[in-house]
Protein backbone atom coordinates (compact mmCIF):
# COMPACT_ATOMS: atom_id res chain seq x y z
CA UNK A 1 0.00 0.00 0.00
CA UNK A 2 1.29 3.46 -0.84
CA UNK A 3 0.09 6.75 0.60
CA UNK A 4 0.99 10.05 -1.03
CA UNK A 5 4.09 8.46 -2.52
CA UNK A 6 5.75 8.55 0.91
CA UNK A 7 4.80 5.62 3.15
CA UNK A 8 4.43 1.98 2.11
CA UNK A 9 2.72 -0.62 4.29
CA UNK A 10 3.08 -3.80 2.26
CA UNK A 11 4.15 -5.88 5.28
CA UNK A 12 1.33 -4.54 7.46
CA UNK A 13 -1.12 -5.38 4.68
CA UNK A 14 0.15 -8.96 4.63
CA UNK A 15 0.09 -9.29 8.40
CA UNK A 16 -3.05 -7.45 9.52
CA UNK A 17 -5.49 -5.75 7.18
CA UNK A 18 -7.59 -4.46 10.09
CA UNK A 19 -4.64 -2.50 11.44
CA UNK A 20 -3.80 -1.31 7.94
CA UNK A 21 -7.36 -0.04 7.50
CA UNK A 22 -7.06 2.01 10.70
CA UNK A 23 -3.69 3.45 9.60
CA UNK A 24 -4.99 4.42 6.18
CA UNK A 25 -8.16 5.85 7.71
CA UNK A 26 -6.18 8.02 10.11
CA UNK A 27 -3.87 9.22 7.34
CA UNK A 28 -6.90 10.17 5.27
CA UNK A 29 -8.42 12.02 8.22
CA UNK A 30 -5.22 14.01 8.76
CA UNK A 31 -4.77 14.72 5.06
CA UNK A 32 -8.34 15.93 4.48
CA UNK A 33 -8.88 17.82 7.74
CA UNK A 34 -7.40 20.68 9.72
CA UNK A 35 -5.68 19.67 12.95
CA UNK A 36 -6.16 22.59 15.33
CA UNK A 37 -5.69 20.93 18.71
CA UNK A 38 -2.96 23.06 20.30
CA UNK A 39 -0.92 20.04 21.43
CA UNK A 40 -0.88 18.33 18.02
CA UNK A 41 1.43 18.72 15.05
CA UNK A 42 2.90 16.77 12.14
CA UNK A 43 6.23 15.05 12.66
CA UNK A 44 8.45 15.01 9.58
CA UNK A 45 8.80 11.91 7.43
CA UNK A 46 12.38 11.61 8.74
CA UNK A 47 11.13 11.51 12.35
CA UNK A 48 8.52 8.91 11.41
CA UNK A 49 11.12 6.79 9.63
CA UNK A 50 13.39 6.89 12.69
CA UNK A 51 10.48 5.69 14.84
CA UNK A 52 10.16 2.59 12.67
CA UNK A 53 13.78 1.43 12.89
CA UNK A 54 15.32 -1.68 14.45
CA UNK A 55 16.17 0.35 17.57
CA UNK A 56 12.72 -0.74 18.75
CA UNK A 57 14.21 -4.23 19.25
CA UNK A 58 16.89 -3.17 21.74
CA UNK A 59 16.79 -3.03 25.54
CA UNK A 60 19.11 -0.36 26.94
CA UNK A 61 18.50 0.06 30.66
CA UNK A 62 20.94 2.58 32.08
CA UNK A 63 22.75 5.42 30.36
CA UNK A 64 25.46 5.71 27.68
CA UNK A 65 28.56 3.90 28.90
CA UNK A 66 26.65 2.48 31.91
CA UNK A 67 24.16 -0.12 30.65
CA UNK A 68 22.79 -3.32 32.18
CA UNK A 69 22.77 -5.14 28.82
CA UNK A 70 25.38 -5.81 26.16
CA UNK A 71 25.36 -4.76 22.53
CA UNK A 72 25.05 -1.03 23.18
CA UNK A 73 27.47 0.51 20.66
CA UNK A 74 24.81 2.13 18.51
CA UNK A 75 22.27 2.81 21.25
CA UNK A 76 24.95 4.70 23.16
CA UNK A 77 25.80 6.59 20.00
CA UNK A 78 22.20 7.60 19.27
CA UNK A 79 21.35 8.60 22.85
CA UNK A 80 24.55 10.64 23.19
CA UNK A 81 23.70 12.36 19.93
CA UNK A 82 20.20 13.21 21.16
CA UNK A 83 21.55 14.51 24.49
CA UNK A 84 24.19 16.70 22.86
CA UNK A 85 21.72 18.12 20.36
CA UNK A 86 19.15 18.87 23.07
CA UNK A 87 21.74 20.63 25.23
CA UNK A 88 22.91 22.73 22.30
CA UNK A 89 19.41 23.55 21.07
CA UNK A 90 18.23 24.83 24.45
CA UNK A 91 21.52 25.89 26.03
CA UNK A 92 21.13 23.37 28.86
CA UNK A 93 23.81 22.08 31.19
CA UNK A 94 22.23 18.62 31.33
CA UNK A 95 19.57 16.74 29.37
CA UNK A 96 17.76 13.47 29.97
CA UNK A 97 16.06 12.28 26.76
CA UNK A 98 14.68 8.96 28.02
CA UNK A 99 11.32 10.26 29.24
CA UNK A 100 8.31 8.59 27.64
CA UNK A 101 6.01 11.59 28.05
CA UNK A 102 5.65 15.02 29.57
CA UNK A 103 3.76 13.49 32.49
CA UNK A 104 6.60 11.09 33.27
CA UNK A 105 9.05 13.99 32.95
CA UNK A 106 7.14 15.96 35.58
CA UNK A 107 6.79 12.94 37.84
CA UNK A 108 10.51 12.20 37.55
CA UNK A 109 11.41 15.81 38.34
CA UNK A 110 9.24 15.71 41.45
CA UNK A 111 10.81 12.42 42.50
CA UNK A 112 14.30 13.85 42.02
CA UNK A 113 14.02 16.85 44.32
CA UNK A 114 11.03 16.32 46.62
CA UNK A 115 10.03 14.12 49.55
CA UNK A 116 6.49 12.92 50.37
CA UNK A 117 4.52 15.74 51.93
CA UNK A 118 6.59 18.55 50.38
CA UNK A 119 4.68 21.54 49.02
CA UNK A 120 4.50 22.45 45.33
CA UNK A 121 3.00 25.74 44.16
CA UNK A 122 1.65 25.47 40.58
CA UNK A 123 -0.97 26.94 38.24
CA UNK A 124 -4.61 25.90 38.71
CA UNK A 125 -5.86 23.58 35.94
CA UNK A 126 -8.86 25.73 35.04
CA UNK A 127 -6.60 28.77 34.73
CA UNK A 128 -4.32 27.05 32.24
CA UNK A 129 -2.27 24.57 34.27
CA UNK A 130 -1.90 20.84 33.66
CA UNK A 131 -3.19 17.74 35.42
CA UNK A 132 0.35 16.85 36.49
CA UNK A 133 0.73 20.22 38.21
CA UNK A 134 -1.25 18.94 41.15
CA UNK A 135 -4.82 18.19 40.17
CA UNK A 136 -6.48 16.05 42.88
CA UNK A 137 -7.19 13.18 40.45
CA UNK A 138 -3.47 12.49 39.91
CA UNK A 139 -1.32 10.04 41.83
CA UNK A 140 1.26 12.68 42.77
CA UNK A 141 -1.40 14.73 44.55
CA UNK A 142 -1.61 11.85 47.02
CA UNK A 143 2.12 12.03 47.67
CA UNK A 144 2.85 15.76 47.57
CA UNK A 145 0.99 18.80 48.85
CA UNK A 146 -0.04 20.96 45.90
CA UNK A 147 -1.17 24.56 46.26
CA UNK A 148 -2.52 26.32 43.19
CA UNK A 149 -2.30 29.92 42.03
CA UNK A 150 -4.71 31.55 39.57
CA UNK A 151 -4.69 34.24 36.91
CA UNK A 152 -6.36 37.62 37.20
CA UNK A 153 -9.54 38.73 35.42
CA UNK A 154 -7.45 40.26 32.62
CA UNK A 155 -5.61 36.97 32.10
CA UNK A 156 -2.32 38.00 33.67
CA UNK A 157 -0.44 36.55 36.62
CA UNK A 158 -0.23 38.97 39.55
CA UNK A 159 3.34 38.35 40.69
CA UNK A 160 2.87 40.27 43.92
CA UNK A 161 0.01 37.95 44.85
CA UNK A 162 2.08 34.95 43.76
CA UNK A 163 4.93 36.11 45.99
CA UNK A 164 2.59 36.57 48.95
CA UNK A 165 1.17 33.07 48.43
CA UNK A 166 4.66 31.60 48.13
CA UNK A 167 5.76 33.28 51.39
CA UNK A 168 2.65 31.91 53.10
CA UNK A 169 2.87 28.34 51.79
CA UNK A 170 6.69 28.03 51.65
CA UNK A 171 6.84 25.58 48.70
CA UNK A 172 9.83 23.35 48.17
CA UNK A 173 9.14 23.64 44.42
CA UNK A 174 7.76 26.66 42.59
CA UNK A 175 6.26 25.47 39.30
CA UNK A 176 5.58 27.45 36.13
CA UNK A 177 4.09 26.16 32.89
CA UNK A 178 0.71 25.44 31.38
CA UNK A 179 -1.44 23.50 28.95
CA UNK A 180 -4.03 26.14 28.01
CA UNK A 181 -2.60 29.49 29.10
CA UNK A 182 -1.97 31.84 26.21
CA UNK A 183 0.32 34.50 27.66
CA UNK A 184 4.05 34.54 28.26
CA UNK A 185 5.34 34.03 31.76
CA UNK A 186 7.80 36.54 33.22
CA UNK A 187 10.62 34.11 33.98
CA UNK A 188 12.72 36.69 35.82
CA UNK A 189 9.93 37.66 38.23
CA UNK A 190 8.89 34.05 38.71
CA UNK A 191 12.33 32.73 39.58
CA UNK A 192 13.06 35.75 41.78
CA UNK A 193 10.08 34.71 43.92
CA UNK A 194 11.54 31.22 44.10
CA UNK A 195 14.82 32.59 45.44
CA UNK A 196 13.01 34.69 48.07
CA UNK A 197 11.31 31.60 49.52
CA UNK A 198 14.30 29.28 48.93
CA UNK A 199 12.34 27.10 46.50
CA UNK A 200 13.62 25.07 43.59
CA UNK A 201 12.17 26.54 40.39
CA UNK A 202 10.75 24.40 37.59
CA UNK A 203 9.14 25.21 34.24
CA UNK A 204 6.99 22.87 32.19
CA UNK A 205 7.50 24.21 28.65
CA UNK A 206 5.81 21.30 26.86
CA UNK A 207 3.56 23.54 24.80
CA UNK A 208 6.11 26.15 23.82
CA UNK A 209 9.33 24.13 23.38
CA UNK A 210 9.27 24.57 19.60
CA UNK A 211 8.78 28.31 19.94
CA UNK A 212 11.73 28.43 22.33
CA UNK A 213 13.86 26.32 19.99
CA UNK A 214 12.84 28.64 17.15
CA UNK A 215 14.03 31.64 19.18
CA UNK A 216 10.71 33.51 18.94
CA UNK A 217 9.95 33.53 22.68
CA UNK A 218 12.35 33.64 25.66
CA UNK A 219 14.15 30.50 26.80
CA UNK A 220 13.19 29.34 30.32
CA UNK A 221 16.35 27.20 30.56
CA UNK A 222 18.26 30.43 31.20
CA UNK A 223 16.24 31.06 34.37
CA UNK A 224 14.85 27.87 35.92
CA UNK A 225 16.62 25.09 37.84
CA UNK A 226 14.65 22.38 36.02
CA UNK A 227 12.74 22.52 32.73
CA UNK A 228 10.51 19.67 31.57
CA UNK A 229 8.97 19.28 28.15
CA UNK A 230 7.40 16.99 25.63
CA UNK A 231 9.23 16.47 22.35
CA UNK A 232 6.19 16.71 20.07
CA UNK A 233 3.66 19.59 20.08
CA UNK A 234 5.36 22.74 18.72
CA UNK A 235 8.74 20.94 18.66
CA UNK A 236 7.43 18.55 15.95
CA UNK A 237 9.28 15.48 17.21
CA UNK A 238 8.01 12.06 18.30
CA UNK A 239 5.66 11.69 21.23
CA UNK A 240 7.92 11.68 24.28
CA UNK A 241 9.43 13.78 27.04
CA UNK A 242 12.68 15.35 28.20
CA UNK A 243 14.18 17.04 31.25
CA UNK A 244 16.71 19.86 31.05
CA UNK A 245 18.38 21.01 34.25
CA UNK A 246 21.34 22.63 35.91
CA UNK A 247 24.31 20.34 36.42
CA UNK A 248 23.82 20.20 40.20
CA UNK A 249 20.51 18.39 39.67
CA UNK A 250 21.78 16.03 36.94
CA UNK A 251 22.52 12.94 39.03
CA UNK A 252 19.27 13.17 40.98
CA UNK A 253 17.26 13.65 37.78
CA UNK A 254 18.89 10.69 36.05
CA UNK A 255 18.38 8.42 39.07
CA UNK A 256 14.74 9.48 39.30
CA UNK A 257 14.13 8.63 35.64
CA UNK A 258 15.98 5.31 35.79
CA UNK A 259 15.61 3.27 37.89
CA UNK A 260 13.20 5.48 39.82
CA UNK A 261 10.23 5.92 37.46
CA UNK A 262 10.99 4.09 34.21
CA UNK A 263 12.66 0.91 33.01
CA UNK A 264 14.32 0.52 29.64
CA UNK A 265 14.14 3.56 27.35
CA UNK A 266 12.52 3.34 23.92
CA UNK A 267 15.57 3.74 21.72
CA UNK A 268 13.58 4.15 18.50
CA UNK A 269 11.90 7.18 20.05
CA UNK A 270 15.25 8.56 21.19
CA UNK A 271 16.53 8.17 17.60
CA UNK A 272 13.51 10.13 16.39
CA UNK A 273 14.15 12.79 19.05
CA UNK A 274 17.71 13.18 17.76
CA UNK A 275 16.35 13.77 14.26
CA UNK A 276 13.80 16.30 15.53
CA UNK A 277 16.41 18.25 17.51
CA UNK A 278 18.55 18.47 14.38
CA UNK A 279 15.57 19.71 12.34
CA UNK A 280 14.77 22.30 15.02
CA UNK A 281 18.25 23.79 14.71
CA UNK A 282 17.69 24.80 11.08
CA UNK A 283 16.69 28.21 9.74
CA UNK A 284 13.50 26.75 8.24
CA UNK A 285 12.33 25.77 11.71
CA UNK A 286 12.78 29.33 12.95
CA UNK A 287 10.60 30.54 10.07
CA UNK A 288 7.94 28.01 11.07
CA UNK A 289 8.10 29.18 14.70
CA UNK A 290 7.70 32.83 13.73
CA UNK A 291 4.80 32.04 11.40
CA UNK A 292 3.15 30.09 14.21
CA UNK A 293 3.05 33.26 16.32
CA UNK A 294 1.70 35.28 13.40
CA UNK A 295 -1.01 32.71 12.71
CA UNK A 296 -2.03 32.56 16.36
CA UNK A 297 -2.26 36.35 16.53
CA UNK A 298 -4.56 36.33 13.50
CA UNK A 299 -6.64 33.53 15.04
CA UNK A 300 -7.15 35.58 18.20
CA UNK A 301 -7.85 38.82 16.35
CA UNK A 302 -10.45 37.23 14.08
CA UNK A 303 -12.34 35.57 16.93
CA UNK A 304 -12.36 38.87 18.79
CA UNK A 305 -13.58 40.71 15.68
CA UNK A 306 -16.45 38.24 15.38
CA UNK A 307 -17.51 38.87 18.97
CA UNK A 308 -16.14 35.80 20.73
CA UNK A 309 -14.95 35.90 24.33
CA UNK A 310 -11.22 35.29 23.87
CA UNK A 311 -9.77 34.46 27.27
CA UNK A 312 -6.57 35.77 28.86
CA UNK A 313 -6.84 38.89 26.72
CA UNK A 314 -5.53 37.28 23.54
CA UNK A 315 -2.45 35.19 22.84
CA UNK A 316 1.32 35.44 22.97
CA UNK A 317 2.01 31.86 21.89
CA UNK A 318 0.51 29.24 19.56
CA UNK A 319 -3.05 28.91 20.85
CA UNK A 320 -6.21 30.70 21.91
CA UNK A 321 -8.91 29.78 24.39
CA UNK A 322 -12.46 30.95 23.66
CA UNK A 323 -15.60 30.81 25.77
CA UNK A 324 -18.21 29.50 23.33
CA UNK A 325 -20.81 29.06 26.05
CA UNK A 326 -20.77 32.75 26.96
CA UNK A 327 -20.58 33.83 23.32
CA UNK A 328 -23.09 31.54 21.63
CA UNK A 329 -24.74 29.41 24.31
CA UNK A 330 -22.96 26.40 22.77
CA UNK A 331 -21.00 24.11 25.06
CA UNK A 332 -17.39 23.17 24.39
CA UNK A 333 -18.37 19.57 23.69
CA UNK A 334 -21.09 20.59 21.24
CA UNK A 335 -18.71 22.98 19.49
CA UNK A 336 -16.04 20.29 19.21
CA UNK A 337 -18.50 17.91 17.55
CA UNK A 338 -19.80 20.59 15.17
CA UNK A 339 -16.32 21.56 14.02
CA UNK A 340 -15.30 17.92 13.65
CA UNK A 341 -18.24 17.54 11.25
CA UNK A 342 -16.67 20.07 8.88
CA UNK A 343 -13.18 18.59 9.23
CA UNK A 344 -11.68 20.94 11.82
CA UNK A 345 -10.34 19.17 14.91
CA UNK A 346 -10.20 21.14 18.17
CA UNK A 347 -10.73 20.21 21.81
CA UNK A 348 -13.25 21.25 24.41
CA UNK A 349 -11.54 22.90 27.36
CA UNK A 350 -12.33 24.22 30.82
CA UNK A 351 -12.09 27.97 31.37
CA UNK A 352 -10.98 29.84 34.52
CA UNK A 353 -13.18 28.83 37.47
CA UNK A 354 -15.24 26.56 35.21
CA UNK A 355 -18.81 25.88 36.40
CA UNK A 356 -19.66 23.19 33.85
CA UNK A 357 -18.53 19.55 33.65
CA UNK A 358 -14.97 18.92 32.39
CA UNK A 359 -16.51 16.61 29.77
CA UNK A 360 -18.86 19.36 28.60
CA UNK A 361 -17.13 22.62 29.53
CA UNK A 362 -17.58 26.20 28.38
CA UNK A 363 -14.47 26.60 26.27
CA UNK A 364 -12.57 25.57 23.19
CA UNK A 365 -8.77 25.41 22.95
CA UNK A 366 -7.55 26.07 19.42
CA UNK A 367 -3.97 25.96 18.15
CA UNK A 368 -2.16 26.66 14.89
CA UNK A 369 1.10 24.63 14.92
CA UNK A 370 -0.16 21.85 12.64
CA UNK A 371 -1.69 24.11 10.02
CA UNK A 372 1.48 26.22 10.12
CA UNK A 373 3.55 23.10 9.47
CA UNK A 374 1.38 22.52 6.38
CA UNK A 375 2.40 25.97 5.13
CA UNK A 376 -0.74 27.95 5.91
CA UNK A 377 -0.45 31.63 6.80
CA UNK A 378 -2.62 34.50 8.02
CA UNK A 379 -4.88 34.52 4.96
CA UNK A 380 -5.79 30.87 5.46
CA UNK A 381 -6.28 31.37 9.21
CA UNK A 382 -8.75 34.17 8.57
CA UNK A 383 -10.70 31.95 6.19
CA UNK A 384 -10.69 29.05 8.68
CA UNK A 385 -12.04 31.21 11.51
CA UNK A 386 -14.85 32.32 9.21
CA UNK A 387 -15.76 28.69 8.53
CA UNK A 388 -15.69 27.88 12.24
CA UNK A 389 -17.92 30.84 13.04
CA UNK A 390 -20.47 29.88 10.39
CA UNK A 391 -20.58 26.29 11.63
CA UNK A 392 -20.99 27.27 15.27
CA UNK A 393 -23.75 29.79 14.54
CA UNK A 394 -25.66 27.46 12.18
CA UNK A 395 -25.46 24.17 14.02
CA UNK A 396 -28.73 22.79 12.66
CA UNK A 397 -28.01 23.60 9.02
CA UNK A 398 -26.81 20.26 7.65
CA UNK A 399 -26.53 21.64 4.12
CA UNK A 400 -24.18 24.40 5.30
CA UNK A 401 -22.07 21.93 7.28
CA UNK A 402 -21.65 19.76 4.16
CA UNK A 403 -20.68 22.83 2.14
CA UNK A 404 -18.10 23.85 4.73
CA UNK A 405 -16.69 20.31 4.87
CA UNK A 406 -16.13 20.49 1.12
CA UNK A 407 -14.34 23.85 1.43
CA UNK A 408 -12.08 22.47 4.17
CA UNK A 409 -11.13 19.51 1.96
CA UNK A 410 -10.31 21.83 -0.93
CA UNK A 411 -8.03 23.93 1.25
CA UNK A 412 -6.28 20.82 2.55
CA UNK A 413 -5.62 19.65 -1.00
CA UNK A 414 -3.63 22.83 -1.60
CA UNK A 415 -1.45 22.07 1.43
CA UNK A 416 -0.78 18.32 1.23
CA UNK A 417 0.99 16.27 3.88
CA UNK A 418 4.10 14.12 3.32
CA UNK A 419 4.72 14.87 -0.34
Amino acid sequence: MQYNGMFRYTDVKKADEKVLAAIVGEMKRQEEGLEMIASENYASSAVIEALGTVFTNKYSEGYPGRRYYGGQEFTDRIETLAIDRAKKLFGAEHANVQLLSGASANMSAYAAVLQPGDTVLGMDLSHGGHLTHGHPVTFMSKVLRFVRYKTEADGTIDYSKLEALAKKEKPKLLLAGFSSYTRQIDYKKFTAIGKKVNAITMMDMAHIAGLVAGCVIPNPVDFFDIVTTTTHKTLRGPRGGMILCRERFAKDIDRAVFPGIQGGPHMNIIAAKAVAFHEASKASFKKYAMQTLKNAAMLSAEFQRLGYAVLFGGTENHMVLIDVWQTLGVSGREAEVLLDAIGITVNKNVIPDETRSPMDPSGLRIGVPAITTRGMKEREVKKIVGWMDRALRSKNDESLLRELRKEVRELCKRYPLYR
